[in-house]
C-alpha cells in the first residue's frame, strides 16, 4: 500500500521548500507520521527531521446553471508537511 499519494505544490508549499526546507504531500487518511517518515525517506532518499499532519476539511461549491443551483463539496484529505534535515532537498521537477 503506498502510503504518499501526491506531493502539493503550490505557490506556498514552493516557498515554503525553499526557505524552511519543508514539504507537503498528500497521504493516506490511515497513514501515521512514523510510516509518512520511513517512506518519504525511502521514495527520495532524504533525511526527515520532522512531520507534521493535518486533515483538510471538504469545501463547499455551488454552481448556477441554466437548470438551476447545483451544490457539492470537495473530498476531504489528509496533509503531511515534512521538514528535512539541513542541506537536504527534494526536487520535483528533475523527471518532467
Amino acid at each position: 500500500m503506498a502510503i504518499i499519494i501526491k506531493p502539493i505544490v503550490t505557490e506556498k508549499m514552493t516557498a515554503a521548500g525553499e526557505k524552511m526546507n519543508r514539504y507537503g504531500f498528500q497521504v493516506v487518511r490511515t497513514a501515521g507520521k512514523i510510516e509518512i517518515k520511513k517512506a518519504v525517506e525511502a521514495m527520495y532518499n532524504v533525511q526527515v527531521e520532522d512531520v507534521n499532519t493535518m486533515i483538510v476539511a471538504p469545501k463547499r461549491k455551488l454552481r448556477y446553471t441554466k437548470s438551476g443551483l447545483l451544490s457539492g463539496k470537495t473530498n476531504a484529505y489528509k496533509k503531511a508537511i515534512v521538514t528535512l534535515k539541513e542541506g537536504e532537498t527534494i526536487d520535483f521537477y528533475s523527471n518532467i
